[in-house]
């Protein structure tokens, strides 16, 4: 079988691409401009191209038919429309890759399934996310696209360590202030549940919906199975580097305003996503997916990343106008306990 990867070395989907070019059934294409091509595993053919460029593909791609065409880098609504002009008549399957947080917020239940309603007024990157899976599943009704949604929730790799509130360089920032024994920031009171996956996990259901007649039409979501709260994530994270963990908890009302001229969009990625509690019931990826499972629970894929980055400087990113941030308003909030 042949499948496309509009994007293909990212997160998640290099993940994908590495478990696929094991296997001797897929022959794998990716389709990006060129720029990690020394990641790309031996055996995947690339074409080097810009998605953008619509003719320009669409000539390069005149005589090809896939299998499957995965889309990783498709974020409003026009996007998906112009791949719907591309691959229509030329895949037997799209897999479009949306957004867990495009789940009602805040949530009418904890429990999340791909049932639960899609709208999340405080985030313009989730609303266009609905907007894309509104278009594709109306071109499957209306005319029979081919179309498979997919939901990630917060993936991650050897490249990253998952916290709740970093600043524009990442989370290398947050690393270090627990290596420095610094107060880091956790929204709430800490104890909202979160659900993390390593990608190498998020690949395995993945794969399994390629190709996979009963995943036309429809929606998965594609999480771990392990639930924690963020203060046990970041405890985790000061365990993996054998330091005490100082939380300073801090509403995430408060992050979200005094975040804005920091330019950190704390009310999407906080108040619509990371600090509501939600629990994801994955029986219907499992139902598709039979040998879907976490392999790698949090506690093993932490100290994965952390050794990575601690071996590779380039992942460590200094964000030192975050970190006075942090200061700023740990200090600010001690005074005003002390003036109450």
């Amino acid at each position: 079988m042949k499948a496309l990867f509009i994007g293909g070395t990212g997160t998640i989907s290099m993940a994908i691409v590495r478990r696929l070019a094991e296997k001797t059934d897929w022959e794998v294409w990716l389709l990006n401009r060129g720029r990690r091509a020394a990641d790309v595993p031996a055996g995947v053919h690339t074409i080097t191209a810009d998605i953008n460029d619509e003719q320009a593909v669409a000539e390069i791609l005149k005589d090809q038919f896939f299998d499957t065409v995965c889309e990783f880098i498709g974020f409003t609504k026009d996007q998906v429309e112009r791949d719907w002009r591309l691959f229509r008549g030329k895949t037997r399957q799209y897999i479009y890759i949306s957004s867990a947080s495009a789940y009602l917020k805040p949530a009418a239940s904890y429990v999340i399934t791909e049932g639960t309603t899609l709208a999340n007024p405080y985030w313009e990157y989730s609303r266009n996310k609905i907007a894309c899976e509104e278009f594709l599943m109306q071109k499957h009704r209306e005319e029979g696209f081919p179309v498979t949604i997919v939901r990630p929730s917060h993936t991650y790799d050897e490249r990253s360590v998952p916290v709740a509130v970093h600043g524009n360089n990442g989370s290398w920032q947050v690393i270090r202030r627990i290596m420095e024994g610094k107060p880091v920031i956790i929204p709430g009171d800490g104890s909202s549940l979160w659900t993390l996956t390593f990608n190498t996990d998020f690949a395995r259901g993945f794969v399994g919906l390629m190709g996979n007649r009963h995943a036309i039409g429809e929606a998965f979501q594609i999480t771990g199975d392990e639930t924690l709260t963020w203060d046990q994530i970041h405890q985790t994270l000061a365990d993996a580097l054998d330091k005490p963990l100082i939380p300073y908890h801090v509403s995430a009302d408060f992050l979200a305003e005094t975040g804005k001229s920091m330019g950190y969009d704390f009310a999407g990625g906080l108040i619509g996503d990371k600090s509501v509690s939600v629990v994801f019931d994955n029986r219907k990826l499992k139902r598709a997916v039979p040998d879907t499972k976490t392999n790698v629970p949090f506690h093993v894929g932490v100290r994965k990343a952390l050794d990575y980055i601690l071996a590779h400087p380039e992942c460590q990113k200094e964000d030192p106008d975050f970190d006075a941030w942090c200061d700023r308003v740990i200090a600010a909030l001690e005074k005003a306990k002390k003036e109450i």
